[in-house]
């Protein structure tokens, strides 16, 4: 398939504990090239492993690793008005809360890429842990992030709905109603974010599929969402 210009940063899943790379990031990174659309898998670091940013360091890699895409955009093909992420679970949470909190800048700048816009301009985000908040919280993302008791200010803070305003990009959700991980609330609770300000949202919740499925589990309707996420591409110019 033949380049579209199109770019997407990839993050797996894994509670913030550990990355599925290989049942997640990788297959993606093998379906979008299938599809034209240059693939980055990002291996971001993890809040337990001892880093200074601590909680934000997965965020800082994130939207890092944008600002590097778009700044290496005319060498690899790529339009810098294309750059979206894709997000499995923890990393659905990762990558939501970059793509709502890009304009602010989560670590000091080190270069000239840090003058480049770190803001996806799609975001795909399938079985995503958006809410950190009651009664919703008993997730390995909200445990690792702020903690076993968390006050209800970083609970607030750390929700990917909190931050949603007009103007964001456009949004794909993906989740199946027996999630026994990920709430099927979670999505409920973002496209009801945008649709009251005024954002692109598209969600699509299937029957069946549990947790983890990536590009989807044989036997369920999970196994359709990679069409319908080239479909919602093409549609809006991306591909």
């Amino acid at each position: 398939m033949n380049p579209t210009g199109s770019a997407i940063l990839i993050a797996g899943g894994g509670g913030y504990k550990h990355i599925e790379n290989g049942t997640e990031a990788m297959p993606s990174a093998r379906w979008l090239a299938s599809i034209g659309i240059t693939a980055f898998v990002l291996t971001y670091r993890l809040p337990r492993e001892g880093w200074r940013a601590g909680a934000r360091a997965p965020l800082q890699d994130a939207e890092r690793a944008i600002r590097v895409i778009r700044g290496q955009s005319a060498s690899l093909g790529i339009d810098p008005r294309k750059v979206g992420v894709l997000g499995f679970s923890a990393g659905g949470h990762l990558l939501g809360m970059e793509t709502v909190l890009a304009s602010r800048l989560s670590y000091q700048p080190v270069d000239a890429l840090d003058r480049i816009s770190g803001n996806p301009d799609f975001s795909l985000l399938i079985y995503p842990i958006v809410t950190l908040e009651p009664p919703f919280q008993d997730t390995s993302t909200r445990r690792v992030l702020i903690g076993e008791d968390p006050n209800p200010v970083e609970s607030v803070e750390w929700s990917v709905q909190t931050h949603v305003h007009p103007g964001l990009a456009p949004f794909f959700l993906v989740q199946a109603a027996d999630d026994p991980i990920s709430n099927p609330a979670n999505t409920a609770i973002l496209q009801a974010a945008c649709e009251r300000n005024g954002v692109d949202v598209d969600r699509h919740l299937f029957p069946t599929g549990g947790h983890g499925f990536g590009l989807g589990r044989p036997g369920t309707e999970t196994v359709d969402w990679p069409r319908m996420a080239e479909a919602w591409m093409a549609k809006r110019h991306f591909l």
